[in-house]
């Protein structure tokens, strides 16, 4: 039996999907917000990291 068998089984598991989807989203949402408005000082120092030790 495949493992979507085992999901249309289950009440209400269409709730889980659109909720975990729903956050997903709304993070996407307010990262592009949050990098549309940042300074480019923030910008520049965040892109450095990876290049410090």
């Amino acid at each position: 039996m495949k493992f979507i068998n085992y999901l249309e089984k289950i009440t209400g598991v269409d709730v889980y999907a659109l909720s975990s989807f729903s956050i997903f989203f709304t993070f996407f949402i307010v990262m592009c917000i949050w990098a549309y408005k940042a300074d480019q000082k923030t910008m520049d120092a965040i892109n450095q990291i990876p290049l410090n030790n």
